[in-house]
């Protein structure tokens, strides 16, 4: 349906101006003042318009265990995860249906799905998710996070024995799961697309990243990994690989300009060269990086080599919530403490920047979403800029990021389809999700602790008291 949003406030250079978009065909045919009214009206009146978030890392399945797992390094946090691994579709399929409104109402339009599976119900997983996107509306990024190696492998040894696990998947099997996965649901064309997402260097075998890649490359898709998030995957690479895992991916082939890579909290200069030089892109997840003790990723070092940069909200149990708007607001000011230089730090124009066309370019959508331009598609949010929350009236993009902006979006569309309006999502009923939710859950207060077994190991390796 072809549309029209008449005198909506956008940022331009130096400051904003009041102009009416033409959405025809899903895409924008025209930016001016006072044009002529093609198809529907939209009052864009003290609202401010702004190209849709990406948010471009989280694990949606996380959902169902976000409160309950207490402060943990991700070593030992994942190891609690894995005891709450929601065990049914149906269950990954509100979750990820939660995981897309929480989305779309703190402006986004974009998800990056890196979607932990089911054992066994593996297809049956990602159908789930890709059911729930649809439904919703939603562009998103679905890449079935992938490892060969056990849980154990993502501790450095440092001279020590480690447990010993086997891991249920081998590489033969991931590699041709993923096969039969983008034939079946990779649909771009209809805002679903499949990418190579394996987990990580420290649980995943050469032989798995080189599958993944030519894969990648026979299909055109887009990759995705952690990479460095913590200190004990920095030691463990130069155990692995005796280099750096940066080195160690440039030289397997995985990383590019369609290669997003979430965290990099454990990267020196050379690392930051290499990405710089491959036109990869980080992820930025700030309040996961500090719920499990990760570190500050060198943000500003990134952009100061040129290194494109966007958010995520990571899983909804290492941050636990999907509000795109509290990630921006904290990887904005988190690194003014890095760098005394005042004039190298973020501004909310640049953190918008970030959180939209940075996004885009990681997934190779830069000609397609993320800014406001003719032939673009309509990825588009508008905030109501006469919300309590945004007021009272100053600079519009300062109080959505460095403000605390609660239900300020007003409408959301994606590929020009209208799916929020007047604060409300058009394409499901809100409520019967939170129904669903509160009833097929419980409260887990009293949940008693058992041992982590891989805690005293973690603390060895780690040089901390056992």
């Amino acid at each position: 349906m072809d549309f029209t949003i008449q005198n909506a406030l956008v940022p331009s250079r130096g400051g904003y101006e009041i102009v009416d978009v033409q959405i025809v065909a899903g895409r924008i045919a025209s930016i001016s003042p006072g044009l002529d009214l093609v198809g529907s009206a939209v009052d864009g009146r003290d609202k401010l318009l702004l190209p849709g978030f990406i948010n471009a890392h989280t694990h949606s399945s996380e959902l169902w265990q976000r409160g309950c797992i207490p402060p943990l390094p991700l070593e030992l946090w994942l190891a609690e995860l894995y005891k709450f691994t929601p065990l049914d579709p149906e269950q990954i399929y509100l979750s990820a249906l939660g995981t897309a409104v929480e989305t779309l109402l703190s402006g986004g339009t974009t998800v990056v799905d890196h979607l932990v599976l089911i054992p066994g119900q593996e297809l049956e997983t990602i159908a789930a998710v890709v059911k729930a996107y649809r439904e919703v509306g939603i562009r998103a990024f679905i890449g079935p996070l992938l490892q060969d190696e056990p849980l154990t492998a993502s501790l450095p040894a440092r001279g020590r024995s480690l447990l010993q696990e086997s891991c249920p998947y081998s590489t033969e099997f991931l590699i041709q799961f993923m096969q039969e996965v983008v034939e079946q649901f990779h649909r771009p064309e209809q805002g679903i697309s499949i990418m190579v997402a394996p987990t990580g260097p420290q649980l995943c075998s050469d032989a798995l990243f080189k599958g993944l890649v030519e894969l990648s490359e026979r299909y055109h898709l887009c990759r995705h990994s952690h990479l460095l998030e913590t200190k004990a995957q920095k030691l463990l690479a130069s155990e692995k690989y005796g280099r750096s895992a940066v080195e160690h991916l440039k030289d397997l082939g995985f990383l590019g300009s369609r290669t997003s890579l979430a965290h990099c909290v454990w990267l020196d200069e050379t690392d930051i060269a290499i990405l710089a030089e491959t036109q990869s892109t980080v992820v930025h997840n700030p309040l996961s990086n500090l719920r499990l003790g990760s570190g500050l990723a060198p943000v500003l070092s990134y952009l100061k080599a040129g290194v494109n940069v966007t958010f995520g909200c990571d899983g909804a149990s290492s941050n636990d919530s999907q509000d795109l708007l509290e990630a921006i607001k904290l990887g904005t000011m988190l690194h003014n403490v890095t760098d005394p230089d005042y004039r190298s730090w973020m501004t909310p124009r640049k953190s918008i920047e970030m959180a939209t066309l940075g996004g885009a370019t990681g997934l190779g959508l830069a000609n397609e979403v993320g800014s406001l331009g003719v032939g673009q598609q309509a990825d588009l949010v508008l905030y109501d800029l006469t919300q309590l929350s945004l007021l009272p009236r100053t600079d519009p993009i300062g109080l959505l990021v460095l403000g605390r902006p609660t239900q300020v979006v007003d409408s959301v569309w994606v590929r020009g389809d209208r799916i929020v309006a007047d604060g409300q999502v058009l394409t499901l009923s809100v409520e019967a999700l939170r129904q669903q939710l509160f009833e097929r859950s419980q409260w887990m207060g009293d949940r008693p602790s058992t041992p982590n077994p891989l805690e005293y190991y973690y603390r060895s390796v780690m040089n901390l008291s056992v």
